[in-house]
């Protein structure tokens, strides 16, 4: 059964089947095929699938998302950014940086922050002396900490997969965050003065800098409350994003003032697309993952890899490898849906801590936003910037490389992503 389920699912995938229906008609082709398993699963299996109530934070962090967004408050943070690093040498670059750390904590999306921070900053780097292209880099390897600073979408997905706690997911996700956008900007840095890029003389006056930092600490406000409420006991994870969207109404329609009525009926009417698409992923997910485990397959593997080593550390090695090379043809949700059941395993059979490992999945595939053939921020940016995709990539490698250099750091140095 399994074999005719991963040949099944490899069919599918070379031919472009979207991988919501791939896992769903692998799945009941190899079930026909062995006979053993009564069709009836498939359907009993999509609705115990999706009868979690965790799963309802996916579409309301998401609706939240969307709605901080459409309030336009992506120019609130960047002067935010550009207030702390605007005047360090490649100042703009780092501005991209620090804007999409602080809207990544809002959005929880790596494609919205690229496109809310692109927009802006793409065009005013240009103005200052900074290539098209590179400014696009930045701007797609920035992005990234939409997935990694929380409140994130794919922990909450990793959380509900793996039977851990969203909120530790969410608490330990600001180191990482944090020290992956210092090195971002250390390397804009060094670009910058390879460059002989100017640095800028902007200055604020006083009244600037407490507009500045009024207008934007309301909207960083978000992240603070939902994970202050989880810690709190004042409400559960998945109440938080309820919350959450709430805040972002009233912040938007009272505060900001830059969203209407009909703007959230159609930031509602645009997420559902996003919702059902991921739902959809979830509940054809369940049927695989049921096959999977029928057959003990996670069980196996995991068997497989400590009869080779049970050196933590080379473990998670070969499982960096792998989610470095999977995040380069998947997005993150359907990566982390189907692979997640399998690497968990083998992380509890080694004894790793499942938070920490989490945490180390959503970086490692976060990496894939920004690598070919399918980088999603490479195509916005590229989009944003008119550039040529091939120039983008050519400057986006040393960021892959800061990347993948903290993961290892990460591996040698648990703790950084274990905070909480």
């Amino acid at each position: 059964m399994v074999t005719v389920l991963f040949i099944s699912f490899i069919i599918l995938l070379l031919l472009g089947v979207p991988i919501a229906f791939t896992l769903g008609i692998g799945s009941a082709i190899s079930m026909a095929y062995s006979g053993e398993v009564p069709l009836m699963i498939i359907a009993q299996k999509v609705y115990s699938g999706l009868n979690n109530f965790n799963y309802m934070a996916i579409p309301l962090f998401l609706i939240a998302g969307n709605i901080m967004a459409e309030a336009q408050i992506s120019n609130k943070l960047v002067a935010l950014a550009d207030l702390f690093v605007g005047r360090m040498r490649g100042g703009l670059a780092s501005v991209s940086t620090g804007a999409s750390a602080f809207f990544g904590a809002i959005s929880g999306s790596a494609p919205a922050t690229t496109a809310a921070i692109g927009s802006i900053m793409i065009p005013s780097m240009s103005e200052h002396g900074y290539k098209r292209d590179y400014s696009a880099a930045v701007v797609a390897a920035s992005g990234c900490l939409g997935l990694i600073i929380p409140p994130s979408l794919t922990m909450v997905v990793y959380g509900v997969t793996a039977g851990v706690s969203i909120g530790r997911l969410f608490a330990s996700g600001f180191v990482p965050g944090i020290l992956i956008a210092i090195a971002l900007m250390i390397l804009n840095y060094f670009i910058a003065k390879r460059d002989n890029i100017p640095v800028r003389k902007t200055k604020y006056s006083k009244s600037e800098i407490i507009k500045i930092v009024k207008d934007s600490i309301i909207a960083l406000m978000m992240p603070l409350i939902i994970l202050g409420g989880i810690y709190s006991g004042i409400f559960t994870a998945t109440e938080s994003a309820a919350v959450a969207c709430l805040y972002g109404v009233i912040v938007g329609l009272f505060v900001y003032r830059t969203l209407s009525l009909k703007q959230i009926f159609n930031i509602f009417m645009k997420s559902i697309e996003n919702i059902a698409m991921i739902l959809m992923l979830m509940a054809t997910a369940s049927i695989f993952g049921y096959i999977i485990a029928r057959e003990e397959v996670p069980q196996r593997i995991a068997a497989s890899v400590l009869g080779v080593t049970s050196n933590q550390y080379v473990i998670m090695f070969i499982v960096l490898v792998l989610l470095l090379i999977i995040g380069c043809f998947m997005d993150n949700v359907g990566a982390l849906v189907l692979i997640t059941p399998t690497l968990v395993e083998i992380a509890r059979a080694a004894n790793i801590d499942l938070i920490y490992f989490g945490v180390f999945m959503i970086i490692a595939l976060a990496v894939g936003q920004i690598t070919p053939p399918v980088g999603l921020n490479l195509f916005v940016a590229t989009n944003v910037s008119k550039s040529k995709f091939e120039d983008v990539v050519r400057y986006v490698v040393p960021y892959i490389g800061v990347y993948v250099l903290l993961l290892i750091v990460f591996i040698f140095v648990p703790q950084l992503l274990m905070t909480f």
